[in-house]
């Protein structure tokens, strides 16, 4: 499991977009975004770097956990 932090995610607009940068990555991830925490949680085969390069290229900015 990985959890980001994602400080610029506000709305279930912003969840969707980051879920789907993501599932871009690895459409097989499972993503649970908590928009009043703005943190994700992902469970994956990618690794945390992969998944917050395709974060940052969707336009947010990425903090590890």
């Amino acid at each position: 499991m990985i959890r980001l932090n994602i400080p610029g995610m506000t709305c279930g607009g912003c969840a969707r977009s980051i879920t789907n940068a993501i599932q871009d990555v690895d459409a097989d991830a499972r993503v649970e975004a908590n928009i009043a925490e703005k943190s994700i949680s992902v469970e994956t085969h990618a690794d945390r770097d992969t998944l917050a390069k395709a974060i940052r290229e969707a336009g947010y900015e990425v903090r590890y956990a």
